[in-house]
């Protein structure tokens, strides 16, 4: 909801349900959404039943292929479910509605943001990224392959070739090229406009992206010392040109031992559930939040039955009567 004079606006939300999990190393992250819907279900929580959504199709089923590309595993099909995740996510930005995206793995966010900028490709976007990762690798550089560790590059279009220890073959770099340019021709934001918000996993090659472009980051314990508020508010003002706001929440920015392993790579001392509640509410405040995803719940990780989606249940339902 938002104000404007004497009248009041509200947004209709849009549930962008994308059960894909092909770019994770791990399977599971495609019944994240389904685990989230049982949390709210267990609590007698109608959420589900007040909002519209609409599924996306997915490639889930290539999981089996054999893998032909070390550097970029299932990169064909990945660059196609962004392609649809960024097609839906347009429709219905143009449609009028506030899209929350739930996906299964953290690839997906490239299709997100393609399909934000694609619907405004003459506004500004900055981008907030709630990760304990900083998803900044490319195929010349990830250790694993894993392609959700390599949607923040494909959106800003860089290669990191200073960094380079992989030789990716013509098919795997055609389609890296396909992937930088989804919903609109070459990058869809600038680096300044890039925040971090957990980030306490990464490798040499994603420093050297964060320091040389002097990308803002907020680590657990900064965060906590400085004051919530204190962040937040720096990160809005660093973030004061955009026109536009997406979030990118993965549930492994929050501390996997108070809240659960349930994410396919947990990490310690991170986020918890009120944090992440405090940082979107402040950024949702500013009114210039086009889209907010969740990502990431690998309900068969779960140490604790179903707490992770319990957990992002909690945070969903009280960010979504901010809207």
């Amino acid at each position: 909801m938002y104000q404007q004079g004497a009248k009041k606006y509200f947004m209709t939300i849009k549930l962008i349900k994308n059960r894909s999990d092909i770019g994770a190393g791990t399977r599971g992250s495609d019944m994240g959404i389904d685990a989230i819907e049982i949390a709210a279900i267990n609590s007698n929580n109608d959420f589900f039943h007040k909002h519209l959504y609409e599924d996306v199709p997915t490639h889930n089923e290539t999981i089996y292929n054999k893998v032909n590309n070390n550097f970029a595993k299932r990169i064909e099909h990945v660059a196609e479910q962004c392609e649809r995740v960024a097609s839906v996510v347009t429709k219905n930005i143009k449609e009028g509605f506030f899209p929350i995206v739930l996906s299964g793995d953290h690839s997906s966010a490239l299709g997100t943001i393609s399909g934000i900028k694609a619907a405004h490709p003459s506004k500004t976007l900055g981008v907030i990224w709630i990760d304990a990762h900083a998803d900044l690798h490319s195929p010349f550089t990830s250790p694993s392959g894993n392609i959700h560790g390599m949607p923040l590059a494909a959106a800003l279009g860089l290669d990191n070739l200073a960094c380079q220890i992989n030789e990716p073959g013509e098919p795997t770099l055609t389609h890296w090229k396909h992937l930088k340019n989804i919903g609109i021709a070459g990058p869809k934001f600038d680096p300044a406009d890039l925040v971090y918000f957990g980030l306490r996993d990464f490798e040499a090659a994603e420093e050297q992206m964060i320091l040389q472009n002097h990308i803002k980051t907020y680590k657990v314990e900064e965060l906590r010392f400085r004051g919530l508020q204190v962040a937040v508010t720096e990160a809005i003002e660093q973030l004061k040109n955009c026109d536009l706001l997406y979030i990118s929440f993965d549930v492994d920015s929050m501390d996997c031992d108070s809240v659960s392993y349930g994410t396919g790579t947990p990490v310690p001392i991170g986020f918890f559930a009120n944090e992440i509640i405090g940082i979107i509410e402040a950024l949702v405040a500013t009114k210039k939040v086009a889209c907010i995803e969740f990502t990431e719940i690998n309900p068969l990780l779960d140490n604790k039955g179903n707490k992770m989606a319990e957990t992002a249940f909690q945070v969903l339902d009280h960010i979504a009567t901010k809207l």
